[in-house]
């Protein structure tokens, strides 16, 4: 079977992450990724054909694309003319959109010739399906958006694969008119890594960063990196002045696209630290935090995921740019898997508290949530084109 899969990032590294995991979980078929964000250090799984286009993204306030004027209007032919030859080259069975009804409408310039063009059989028999999250973001006029949803749903589509458990947070929580979705929607479980991928234990994990074996060791996150910095800074700010703190292995990964300045930064605080390295990015991050005593991170869907997967202690601040991190974070707070960080917490005295009553505190419990995502949307795209 031949499955495209579409994935457009554009501030973040989440939805790049989720899809790669699909997209694995999709071995033994044939896979196009057309992918259409900045440049990052993810690895593409083995056997996936790449199709790039160019990059385009949102600015950190979420308020416009990087791109305006006749350079955007270029930018937005050339993708559009790219993304048509790739699917028509790669003759798909399943073209699989991750979000789009459900947002990214900047990128209707290409999605919709794309998927009119899957409606006629330009490119042979093909079912079209939307990827969505379990958490949709508020919009300021919620009842338009819907409709518009509903209305692009019912056109270019045959499926919604929703990447969530439904006895946690269905997609009707978010999205009033769910029950008038006029194609078949399954959710499919939450989308969680793989912790042992390539085989890496604990000891393994530590030893490839440097740990100590009888060294508390804490790991601290910001996702894509262009936003939390000041978390990461207040971490290292709250080891420096603890007795206890000060003496742990303290790994800062700021995420690929964290500003110079902010990166900069870090790496000084660190300095006035024992043993504190920082780092933009590690491969088999899942992994790290399996190995780790706490995880200290941002509340971005991927982590939270690979935190409960790994069964790690965990503090997380949810970016309040809108609903959805914070909205997750206190249904799984509230079941004890993790701690919740406010702003007011980055005070170092009081984040300094925090961190050492979570390393004291027993291990979560293993959490009754779906992390089954990857598996069940493969069998689910293979089983629409079957």
């Amino acid at each position: 079977m031949k499955i495209a899969v579409y994935c457009q990032h554009v501030l973040g590294m989440g939805h790049l992450f989720r899809t790669l995991e699909i997209v694995a979980a999709l071995a033994g078929h044939d896979r196009l990724l057309v992918v259409g964000g900045p440049e990052t250090p993810a690895a593409t799984p083995p056997g996936v054909a790449v199709a790039r286009l160019p990059a385009l993204s949102m600015d950190a306030g979420f308020s416009g694309l990087t791109l305006a004027g006749e350079a955007l209007d270029r930018v937005k032919a050339d993708r559009r003319q790219r993304l048509l030859a790739a699917l028509a080259g790669f003759a798909p069975d399943v073209f699989f959109v991750e979000l789009y009804p459900f947002g990214r409408k900047a990128f209707e310039f290409e999605l919709v010739p794309a998927l009119s063009a899957v409606r006629r059989g330009d490119f042979g028999p093909c079912r079209a399906v939307c990827g969505v999250r379990d958490i949709l973001v508020e919009k300021k006029d919620q009842a338009a958006y819907e409709a518009r949803v509903l209305d692009r749903l019912g056109r270019y589509f045959d499926a919604v694969a929703v990447h969530a458990d439904p006895a946690l947070i269905p997609l009707a929580a978010t999205f009033a008119r769910a029950a008038e979705i006029p194609v078949p929607v399954r959710h499919t479980g939450y989308v969680a890594p793989a912790v042992a991928a390539g085989g890496r234990h604990g000891a393994d994990v530590r030893r490839e960063l440097g740990v100590a074996g009888d060294a508390e060791f804490v790991v601290v996150s910001a996702g894509g990196g262009k936003v939390g910095s000041e978390m990461l800074l207040a971490v290292l700010a709250a080891c420096r002045d603890h007795p206890r703190l000060s003496r742990a292995a303290v790994r800062v990964f700021s995420g690929p696209f964290c500003e110079d300045a902010a990166f900069a930064a870090m790496e000084r605080a660190a300095k006035a630290l024992p043993d504190a390295r920082v780092a933009r990015f590690a491969h088999g991050f899942a992994a790290i935090l399996a190995a780790a005593d706490l995880s200290v991170s941002l509340a971005g869907y991927n982590t939270v995921m690979a935190l409960l997967a790994a069964g790690t202690r965990a503090l997380v601040l949810p970016f309040d740019q809108n609903r959805e991190q914070r909205m997750r974070a206190e249904r799984l707070a509230g079941l004890g898997l993790f701690g919740l960080l406010d702003p007011a917490d980055l005070a170092p005295p009081v984040l300094a508290g925090r961190l050492a009553a979570a390393l004291d505190a027993p291990p979560p419990p293993k959490a009754a949530v779906d992390l089954d995502g990857a598996r069940k949307t493969a069998a689910f795209l293979t089983g629409l084109a079957g």
